[in-house]
């Protein structure tokens, strides 16, 4: 990364943390609408330099090796069609899986912010899942906040030696799980309970997900590592430009 591109990073840093500050700025598929204004602007503020650090990031790798382009697209595709097989939920949002556990740990999550952003706002589009005024939010929840939970799983497990395919499946499964209560706070923020405020709606709303979400998330973990496994039968010099099998 060039100290331009580390400029240009810290800047957004400083400009999302001016937002972040503001009193009234508070905030997975939150649909169109369902959020006040203020909102929707500091979430997507918040976002701007983690899309900015995944745009160089995917950049730098795209230029060290442009066969790195397959496995990216193919780690879009299932972001898009694993996180739009949903389930409705009573509060505003939705249950499905994410699917970003699986860029995190190949290319790490600033890159997955990036794939992230693009599928939500195809599907805010072409399938009316979710909604433009509250992509900040969902860009957070889904794209960000899921995937550096992922990914610092798998490397913490990957230190402690665990079993490749056991740190797969946890970095998957906690990273859903993870988005989830970001969505629940989020939600909880713009609309505190009347008794107990924030802390009371949040578990509201955790109450109402984890019925659906919780099997979803095992379920997209079992999914992942069928899908490492069959890159490492099939693609194992792809995977070895990757983190994933740098020790090859």
């Amino acid at each position: 990364m060039t100290k331009h591109q580390k400029k240009l990073i810290v800047l957004s840093i400083a400009f999302a943390a001016a937002f972040g500050i503001v009193p009234q700025v508070n905030a997975m598929h939150i649909m169109e609408g369902y959020l006040p204004l203020g909102f929707c602007i500091g979430w997507g503020v918040i976002c701007i330099p983690f899309l900015l650090s995944g745009f160089f990031s995917i950049q730098k790798k795209l230029k060290a090796n442009r066969k790195n382009i397959t496995l990216l697209a193919m780690a879009g595709a299932f972001v898009f069609v694993i996180s739009s097989l949903k389930i409705p939920s009573v509060t505003g949002s939705c249950s499905h899986m994410t699917g970003t556990g699986l860029g995190a740990i190949l290319f790490g999550p600033s890159a997955v912010s990036v794939l992230g952003i693009i599928v939500l706002i195809f599907q805010a589009i072409l399938l009316a899942h979710g909604g433009l005024t509250t992509l900040g939010a969902n860009t957070f929840s889904m794209a960000i906040a899921g995937p550096f939970v992922s990914y610092g799983i798998f490397v913490l497990l990957k230190k402690l030696k665990v079993n490749r395919r056991v740190s797969v499946f946890l970095a998957a499964m906690l990273g859903d799980l993870f988005t989830y209560c970001v969505t629940s706070v989020q939600l909880a923020l713009a609309y505190p309970s009347s008794e107990g405020g924030v802390a009371a709606s949040a578990v509201k709303f955790l109450g109402v997900f984890a019925p659906t979400q919780l099997p979803l998330a095992i379920i997209e973990g079992f999914l992942t590592v069928i899908i490492m496994i069959t890159l490492e039968n099939y693609a194992q010099k792809e995977l070895k430009d990757t983190k994933y099998l740098e020790e090859a």
